[in-house]
C-alpha cells in the first residue's frame, strides 16, 4: 500500500508527513488495516491484515453513507500487539486529544471530532476553532495573565515561491518564551528558518518602535531579542512546497527562503499593528525594558556565583557526591530529597557512575521567578553547578556532566510536588535536557509483601493486581512504601538504583504548545485553571497519593 502527499505539490501544502511512508509503516505494525475511500458518491474498500498481506482488493461496496462530503477516506488500523509487547497497544486519550487539538487550532474552522468508546471511559470530544492560531494563542494564554487583550495576528503569502504564513502573538505577564514553529502542520520544536525570520524581525520592528517613539532613550542600548520575547507566546505556522526538516528529530525546518520571507512579512505587518495599537505597544516596550534591568541583575549574580565558586576552589556543592567517571554518557546525578535519604542513596549506588545530590525541602518555583532571584537560591545554584553547561538561554547541553538526570523523591504527594517542581525548572532552565531525554523519574515501588522468606516489591496497583490473579492465596500483608527512609540501602539499590532491575520514567515532550501551557497552569498562579486541569485529567494519574 503506498500513500502520501507528495505525488502532488499542491496537496503536501497542508500535509503533515515527514517521509510519506506513515500509513504504509502502521499497515507493518498492524494485525489489520481497514480503508474506506468515498469518492463520486461511492464507498471503496480495501483491507490487509498481519503486516501488510493484502486480504481484499479494492472493492466498490455501492452508494456512500457518508453525508455531507464527496470525497474522504477512514483507516481502521488494529496495532500488533507482539510488536508492541513492552508499551502495549492502550492509547492515552490525552496524546491522541492533545494532537488533534492542535491541528484544529491551526487549520482555522477544521472540525474534528474525537471519540472514546472504551468501556468505562466513553467520551466525545469536539474540536473547532473560526479564529484558528488566534484562538491557539488565547488558549495557551488562559492560565496566564496577558498583558492585554488584544492579538497581533496577520497572514501573508508568495505564490510565486508557494509559500504561506499564519502568525499570531500575545504577551503575558509571565517571564518565559513561548514561541511555537509548525510547517505544514508539524510542530518543529527545534524551530527553523521561519522562527529565526521571526525573531529576527521582532527584534528589529520593536527597537525601531522604541526609538520613534523616544521610549528608548538615544545614550540606552538596543533591547537584546530575549528581552523582548519575555513573556511572549506565538504561534509561527507556514505552508510550504517540499518542506525540508533536519536533525534527528526531523524537529527543524532548513527551507532558507522561508527565513526572509517570514522576517520581510513580520517587519511589514507587525510594525503595523504597533502603530495601530500604541497602548499595547507601550506596555510591551515597558515590559522589555524591566526584562532587560533584570537580565542585567542576573548577570550579575552569575558573575557572583562565578566569583564564588571559584574562591571555593573546586568550585562544585558541597553536598555532591560526585561520580568517578568523567565520561558524561555513562554518568547518572541522583536529585535525592534530604541528608538522609541522600545518605541511604550513596551507600546505594554505583560509585564508578553514579552521582548523589541531596536537596533540602522543595525548591523554588521558577515558574514564578526570574533568573536574577533563581540565582539567589542555594538549592538551584547546586542544581546548576553540579550539572554544568549554565541555565537558562546560555545553557548549552553539549557540557551537560550527566546524560541521565533521575529525580528520586518520595511516592506521596510531597514527593510529587518536589518532582514537579525540579520538572518545571529543568523545562524552564535546562529545556535542551528534555529534549535530549536527559531527564527521568526513578520509581521506586509502592508495595511490598513476602513470598516465603523473599521480599517483593511491586511498583503500582497494577502490579499489586496482576500478584494477586497469579496468587490468589497470598495471605500476607502488603505494606504501602511511602518513604525512602522505610529502605535499607540494599533495598533502594535493588529496586531504584540498580540498572539491570530498577524502573525509569524518561520525561518526554511530543507537543511543545501544549507541554508548555500545562507547566503554566500547574505551576502558575491562576488557581481555577489548576482545579480544572486536575479535575478533567484525574482519570489518567497513575498514582495519587491522599
Amino acid at each position: 500500500m503506498h500513500a502520501g502527499g507528495k505525488f502532488g505539490g499542491e496537496g503536501y501544502k497542508v500535509s503533515g508527513g515527514l517521509h510519506g511512508v506513515g500509513v504504509s509503516v502502521v499497515n507493518a505494525l498492524s494485525t489489520r488495516v481497514l480503508l474506506e475511500i468515498d469518492r463520486g458518491g461511492d464507498r471503496y474498500t480495501m483491507e490487509f491484515a498481519d503486516g501488510g498481506k493484502l486480504k481484499q482488493k479494492l472493492v466498490k461496496e455501492g452508494k456512500s453513507p457518508a453525508k455531507g462530503r464527496k470525497t474522504g477516506t477512514s483507516v481502521t488500523f488494529y496495532p500488533d500487539p507482539t510488536i508492541f509487547a513492552s508499551e502495549g497497544v492502550e492509547f492515552v486519550a490525552r496524546t491522541v486529544m492533545e494532537r488533534l487539538q492542535t491541528m484544529a487550532f491551526l487549520n482555522k474552522n477544521l472540525e474534528v471530532v474525537f471519540e472514546d468508546q472504551r468501556p468505562t471511559r466513553e467520551k466525545t470530544e469536539t474540536f473547532q476553532y473560526k479564529g484558528g492560531i488566534v484562538d491557539f494563542v488565547k488558549h495557551l494564554n488562559q492560565s496566564k495573565e496577558s498583558l492585554f487583550n488584544k492579538v497581533a495576528a496577520f497572514e501573508d503569502e508568495d505564490e510565486e515561491e508557494g509559500m504561506q504564513l499564519d502568525i499570531a502573538i500575545q504577551w503575558n505577564t509571565g517571564y518565559y518564551e513561548g514561541i511555537h514553529g509548525y510547517a505544514n502542520g508539524i510542530s518543529t520544536t527545534e524551530g527553523g528558518m521561519h522562527v529565526e525570520g521571526f525573531k529576527t524581525a521582532l527584534t528589529s520592528v520593536m527597537n525601531k518602535y522604541a526609538r520613534e517613539k523616544n521610549l528608548l532613550k538615544e545614550k540606552e542600548d538596543n533591547l537584546l531579542g530575549e528581552d523582548i520575547r519575555e513573556g511572549i507566546t506565538a504561534i509561527v505556522a507556514v505552508k510550504l512546497r517540499e518542506p525540508q526538516f533536519e536533525g534527528q528529530t526531523k524537529a527543524k525546518l532548513g527551507n532558507v527562503p522561508m527565513r526572509s520571507f517570514v522576517q520581510k512579512s513580520t517587519n511589514k505587518y507587525l510594525a503595523e499593528w504597533f502603530e495601530e495599537n500604541p497602548t499595547e505597544a507601550n506596555k510591551v516596550v515597558k515590559k522589555a525594558v524591566a526584562a532587560a534591568q533584570a537580565r542585567l541583575a542576573a548577570k550579575n549574580a552569575r558573575n557572583a556565583v562565578r566569583r564564588k565558586t571559584a574562591l571555593s576552589g573546586a568550585g562544585m556543592p558541597d553536598k555532591l557526591k560526585d561520580c568517578g567517571s568523567s565520561k558524561p554518557e555513562e554518568s547518572e546525578l541522583f536529585i535525592v530529597e534530604g541528608d538522609s535519604a541522600g545518605g541511604t542513596a550513596v551507600d546505594a549506588r554505583d560509585p564508578r557512575t553514579q552521582a548523589i545530590l541531596p536537596i533540602r525541602g522543595k525548591i523554588l518555583n521558577v515558574e514564578r521567578a526570574r533568573l536574577d532571584k533563581m540565582l539567589k537560591n542555594n538549592e538551584i545554584q547546586a542544581l546548576i553547578t553540579a550539572i554544568g553547561g549554565g541555565v537558562g538561554d546560555e545553557f548549552d547541553v553539549t557540557k551537560a556532566r550527566y546524560h541521565k538526570i533521575i529525580a528520586l523523591a518520595d511516592a506521596d504527594v510531597d514527593g510529587s510536588h518536589i518532582r514537579t517542581l525540579l520538572l518545571t525548572f529543568f523545562y524552564r532552565q535546562m529545556k535542551p535536557m528534555v529534549e535530549a531525554g536527559y531527564i527521568y523519574i526513578a520509581q521506586p515501588p509502592l508495595f511490598s509483601t513476602e513470598v516465603g522468606k523473599e521480599k517483593v516489591y511491586l511498583k503500582d496497583d497494577a502490579a499489586k493486581a496482576e500478584f494477586l490473579a497469579e496468587r490468589p492465596n497470598h495471605k500476607k500483608e502488603f505494606q504501602r512504601l511511602k518513604g525512602l527512609g522505610e529502605m535499607d540501602w540494599e533495598e533502594l539499590k535493588s529496586t531504584t538504583m540498580d540498572s539491570m532491575t530498577r524502573t525509569l520514567l524518561q520525561v518526554t515532550v511530543e507537543e511543545a504548545a501544549i507541554a508548555d501551557e500545562v507547566v503554566s497552569v500547574l505551576m502558575g498562579d491562576d488557581v481555577e485553571s489548576r482545579k480544572k486541569f486536575i479535575t478533567t485529567n484525574a482519570r489518567d494519574v497513575r498514582n495519587l497519593d491522599f
